[in-house]
């Protein structure tokens, strides 16, 4: 068996799209991703186009509302959000969607998919590696939840991008050769959403222009599940194929 490149440091899912994301202390690898994870989005009603989904890129206070609880039939999707002033809503309810839509400026409703909503692929990762290589291009410490990784790995690497040389191969996540693996199937092209800091919503711009001058704005890579299971972080990672 070849040696690990490294090994899961945490698991994040995002519940709502757009909205903070929860670190896990298990992760069930389905064929969508990770359990849970994007299952539920608000839609911009009058958006007739592919992408209606409101994010933090038009509302930036998105990334504040904290899902929580365990729906009785499923404990991996939510049923209430903590808002950014501390009162704790009904996820489904009238007063989070009238104060989203009041905060957006038009009209939104909540949505669940029951096989998520993903930008390009349902799983994303990212290398400690990449984000002190950020940080030191940025000039100052950057927060793993600014990249909303779904998987959040330690390699040996001190610095640089490992994840480019992985496209087209297989992580395996865990010893066993029966372990869940995903097949990494491209670049993690950034959005202004990396500009936003989690605990606040301000947007600092040098963040994204860091991303481009050091990797053409691309910053980890997306993968989609080619075996399924239950993962911890401290994992071991190998790289296949």
């Amino acid at each position: 068996m070849s040696a690990p490149i490294g090994r899961v440091h945490t698991f994040f899912r995002y519940p709502v799209k757009s909205m903070a994301g929860v670190s896990l202390e298990r992760a069930s690898l389905g064929w969508h991703g990770i359990e849970g994870d994007r299952r539920f989005a608000f839609r911009r009603v009058a958006e007739k186009g592919g992408m209606p989904w409101l994010t933090a890129s038009r509302l930036p206070r998105l990334i504040l509302y904290r899902p929580f609880g365990s729906a009785a039939e499923d404990p991996n999707l939510p049923t209430h959000v903590k808002t950014p002033d501390g009162r704790d809503l009904p996820l489904g309810g009238d007063e989070l969607r009238e104060e989203l839509s009041a905060a957006f400026g038009a009209q939104v409703e909540l949505m669940r998919l029951r096989h998520g909503i993903f930008d390009e692929a349902p799983v994303s990762i990212l290398s400690a590696a990449t984000l002190e290589t950020l940080a030191r291009e940025t000039g100052r410490p950057m927060d793993v939840r600014r990249l909303r990784p779904n998987v959040f790995l330690e390699t040996g690497d001190a610095k640089g991008l490992p994840e480019d040389a992985w496209v087209g191969k297989v992580l395996r996540l865990g010893s066993g050769l029966d372990a869940p693996a995903v097949a990494i199937t491209q670049r993690d092209e950034r959005c202004v959403m990396v500009n936003l800091d989690p605990d606040t919503a301000a947007a600092d711009a040098g963040v994204m222009k860091a991303a481009v001058r050091l990797n053409d704005n691309d910053l980890g890579v997306y993968a989609v599940v080619v075996r399924t299971g239950t993962v911890t972080p401290g994992a071991s990672v190998y790289l296949e194929g």
